[in-house]
């Protein structure tokens, strides 16, 4: 007898399931929830919590992702030199073999330095500089390409042509989640998707329930904020009966057939749909903080994202992405001025009072935070110079901030040129960054991998060196 038609006569005939459907489905749901509580490995959730390779400084991300690509000479690099050269094309040298189009532009916002460390931030942001002695500030980040696509590809994925996993999907793949009831990679874009849309946080040929959750967090409604949360036609206990009868059809279902992680993340998916109604609710509810905590996020859209991001990672979601909004709002080719100001104000108060709130949880030594862009920005503006100048893309010499998860506190890693034109100290690439952030949670980025299609990839592909700098 083969197997197909073993498992045709293990399911019950017509007879038989109206019998169990009138008096016995109960035994269904509860060897389904048997189960989830199981410590078998031969049944244990693709999501349970899971051992890295080495004790993590990390267990949670919150990346607050600038995305379009703020300008690193008017936020955390201050170039004074450009005051001089003021209008003027570059010169050759000083261009060091990069031809920049249009004229150098000194940031119209002044820096200072701020903290016991001596951190020169910009005055864009007050707020956060006034948490300068917990940040790591990094000058020297390189990418390949200067267009938003691939950027963002590269940032969130690694690669900016194949199709591969997002950062996010590797964290989950790699630590599973502390909240079975909440999704473990949670994605925040306000007003509709980032450049590149949904394949920044795929999860490719990873298993699906790796890939991360999009919320559009226009909507303040946690009712409106995830799709179908609620079912208004069956109680919670009738749920649990269909679903457990559901899964036990989809197990023998997935028995006749060689492993599918398609199939494993739509069994996977109907559990975590049924969890998240008793806990998804209350964690995207901002409404029930005190209202001094509110007050300190402030009443705008990205207050309320940073709040519900620290609710995230407060019951234990493992990553945490936040978008600025729809499109690249940081691409500032007009009004760099206007645009920056506008931009950061919105920004700066949540970000510091995203760092507060960690610190007064004792959540941030464990909750890595990450702000930044896909690329930077030129030191020269374009051509033809009017009142509302704009800079154009730059992928060498940005910045990006962390605090937290076992960052260096009050430390500035890089240094770029006179001009923020090119690194010349302590270049730290994509690759080697994505390294860094995969070794704070506890993983060597040459041995977490995935063997797909005959080979075993990884994040960083054949890349990356951690930065060992600014690791505390």
């Amino acid at each position: 007898m083969n197997l197909n038609q073993t498992l045709f006569q293990s399911l019950p005939n017509r007879r038989e399931m109206l019998q169990r459907c009138g008096f016995g489905i109960g035994s269904l749901a509860a060897a389904t929830l048997l189960a989830e509580d199981s410590s078998d490995p031969g049944i244990q959730s693709p999501l349970s919590p899971r051992q890295p390779h080495f004790t993590p400084r990390a267990k949670h991300i919150i990346h607050v992702f600038a995305n379009g690509g703020p300008s690193q000479v008017d936020t955390f690099d201050p170039k004074p030199a450009l005051e001089n050269l003021h209008g003027k094309k570059l010169s050759d040298g000083k261009q060091r073999n990069r031809r920049t189009a249009g004229v150098a532009h000194a940031s119209p916002f002044k820096f200072a330095k701020h903290g016991e460390c001596g951190m020169e931030i910009s005055e864009l942001f007050p707020r956060l500089a006034g948490h300068a002695d917990d940040l790591c500030l990094i000058r020297s980040m390189t990418t390949d390409i200067p267009n938003h696509e691939q950027a963002l590809m590269m940032m969130n994925c690694g690669d900016m042509i194949r199709t591969m996993p997002s950062v996010g999907s590797w964290t989950l793949y790699g630590l599973g989640t502390e909240n079975q009831s909440l999704p473990g990679y949670v994605v925040m874009c306000p007003g509709g998707l980032p450049t590149a849309r949904a394949a920044n946080w795929r999860s490719a040929f990873l298993p699906g329930v790796y890939q991360g959750m999009h919320v559009d967090t226009r909507n303040e409604d946690p009712t409106e904020l995830v799709d179908n949360v609620q079912n208004e036609t069956l109680v919670p206990k009738q749920q649990r009966r269909q679903l457990g009868l559901i899964q036990q059809l989809n197990r023998v279902h997935r028995a006749s057939r060689s492993a599918d992680p398609q199939l494993e993340a739509r069994i996977e998916s109907l559990e975590l749909a049924f969890r998240m109604q008793g806990e998804a609710l209350d964690a995207f509810d901002t409404t029930g903080e005190p209202e001094k905590i509110q007050q300190m996020y402030g009443t705008g859209l990205h207050g309320r994202q940073m709040l519900i991001a620290r609710r995230l990672v407060e019951r234990g979601v493992r990553y945490v992405q936040v978008y600025h909004g729809a499109g690249q709002p940081w691409d500032s080719h007009q009004n760099i001025k206007g645009g920056h100001q506008r931009l950061a104000s919105e920004t700066d108060q949540p970000l510091a009072a995203l760092l507060s709130d960690l610190k007064r949880l004792d959540l941030l030594d464990e909750t890595l935070v990450i702000f930044g862009g896909e690329m930077g920005r030129t030191p020269t503006v374009q051509l033809p110079v009017t009142a509302k100048v704009g800079r154009d893309h730059h992928h060498r010499g940005f910045s990006y901030m962390l605090a937290g998860g076992g960052t260096k506190r009050g430390y500035v890693h890089g240094t770029t040129d006179e001009t923020g034109l090119d690194v010349v100290e302590d270049e730290v690439h994509v690759h080697d960054f994505h390294a860094t952030l995969l070794h704070l949670l506890g993983f060597d980025h040459e041995r977490l991998t995935y063997r797909y299609a005959g080979r075993d990839f990884r994040l960083t592909d054949v890349h990356g060196k951690v930065v060992q700098d600014i690791i505390a």
